[in-house]
This record gives C-alpha cells, structure tokens and sequence, in this order.
C-alpha cells in the first residue's frame, strides 16, 4: 500500500497533527516536533505527549507511517566551532523529542559548507554530527534529505549521501528521504519511463533502496539541474504528472511515508485523492 500523506500543521500542539492529516485523507503525515526556525523551544509537556499518541491511536497512524522534520536552521556540516555545536545540540533536542514521541524517525537536511571547508570535510562533519546523536539517543533513525543542491548546500549528488553513510556507524540508524523535486533539479531526470528507472538504478547502485525510509512528493518551479528549491502543485510544474504515476506504481515505495510539501496546502486533500488515482486497477 501506499502511504500518501503532507507534512502538517503543528498550530495549537504537536497533539493536532495526527487530526490535521486525517481531515484530508493522509495515511501518513509529516510535521515539526518545535518551531522550525528558532533555536529554543519549550519542552514537551507529558500532557502534549500523551495526546499526540492518544490522537495518533485514534486516528491509525503508526510511527512508520509519521516523518517529522527537524529544524531549517540546523547545520550538521557547519564549519565553524559555534555554528557547529549550536546545530548538534538543537539537532539532538529533536531526536530526543522524537524519542519522547515514540517516532522512529527525523528527516534532516544534511547540511553546508559555506564554502569555508572542502565539500568531503563537510560530508565528514555531518557524518559526526549523526554519529554524535546517535550515541545519546535510542530507537530514532535519522533520514537523511537530498538537497536541490542549493548554494552550498551538500547532499544534492547520490555520492553525498552515500558518503554520509559510509561514515555512520550504527547503519541500522541512517536512511534516506528522497525529495522528487530536489532530484529533478539537481539533476536526476525522472520525467520519462527510461530516465526514471535510470536514476532509480543509479540511486539503488550508489545508496541503496534498503536505505529508503521516506519520499517527498513535490512537482518543481524550475528545469532540471537548476539546483534551486522551488516546489509545486503535483502536475503544475517542470516535472509534471507522469513521474508521480510512476511512483505510484512501484512497489519499491510501498508502505513508506511520502509526503506532500507542495505549494498550496488548501488542496493537498485532492491531491492525495489525484495521487491514489494514479494507481493502475
């Protein structure tokens, strides 16, 4: 089965997620645990912690079918001492309240190098960074995100994630998120049968399909290789609707959580219902 959800809204608790994404249809969910663009957040209250996995229970979400997001801010490659520390000690604040959670996951941009450190020295820093978290955390995998390969972002190449990972030592603790939107411009094409199963090869060649925890499923603004961020309605884009149909038929990503983080939120309702017809009976 496939597991359609959005990345929801946390507004009045994390507690109304798991309600936000069954009001349009998700069989999965993603969301933010803190606000995602400050450093500081409250502690999770019990109360908080017991409703969100009362309303998850009720609703028939299991943790593999829920993907939190950790913070935009964090910079696992930092180069710097400060911007270092201040990321690592926020990125385990997030797995720890996955933990608390009981989520099983944290999908994670893997970070930049700001050009002040070589592009492999920052591979080798996020790589200690996750090993770092890990050590001081149990039962949370971190996902790691491919990038568009915006600015100095890493991650946007298969060979960057598969790096990370090599370095990773628990590696039942480590996967990968793929952005459909972040490959197409970084310069994996996807849009024809042919270019779909050959980016899907080179992806299970150099990282490896038993890695894949998660997909986000987002149509792009701009062409292919343009590496930049920009995401769209499903079929509204530069990737259009056949590489979503593809997707919806390979079996590769069922029972996986693929989540929407298109541009209109008002409709990620019909656009679960557009993706699921997608589906060949």
């Amino acid at each position: 089965m496939k597991r359609i959800g959005a990345h929801v809204s946390t507004s009045g608790g994390v507690a109304k997620a798991p309600l936000n994404a069954a009001a349009i249809g998700a069989k999965a969910f993603a969301l933010f645990t803190k606000n995602q663009r400050r450093w500081q957040a409250k502690p999770l209250t019990s109360e908080q912690i017991n409703l969100f996995k009362q309303n998850c229970q009720k609703a028939g979400y299991t943790a593999e079918q829920i993907l939190p997001h950790d913070s935009y801010l964090i910079n696992l490659g930092h180069p710097e001492k400060e911007g270092l520390t201040k990321s690592r000690n926020a990125f385990l604040d997030e797995m720890q309240r996955c933990e608390q959670l009981e989520l099983t996951m944290l999908n994670f941009h893997p970070g930049s190098h700001l050009k002040k450190i070589s592009e492999d020295a920052c591979l080798k820093r996020i790589a200690e960074s996750i090993n770092i978290t890990l050590d001081q955390t149990a039962g949370v995998t971190a996902v790691i995100e491919n990038t568009a390969g915006q600015g100095t972002n890493m991650g946007w190449r298969f060979e960057h994630l598969a790096a990370i990972i090599e370095q990773v030592e628990d590696k039942s603790r480590v996967g990968v998120c793929l952005d459909t939107c972040h490959s197409f411009t970084s310069g994996y094409d996807l849009r024809t049968p042919e270019k779909y199963d050959e980016t899907l090869k080179l992806f299970d060649r150099i990282v490896g399909f038993h890695y894949l925890k998660g997909v986000h499923l987002n149509d792009a603004k701009p062409d292919l290789g343009a590496r930049v961020d920009r995401h769209e309605s499903i079929g509204k884009g530069t990737l259009g609707l056949e590489p979503f149909r593809f997707l919806m038929n390979d079996d590769r990503f069922d029972e996986i959580p693929m989540i929407l983080e298109t541009v209109d939120n008002a409709i990620w309702a019909q656009e679960i219902r557009l993706l699921y017809d997608l589906i060949k009976k």
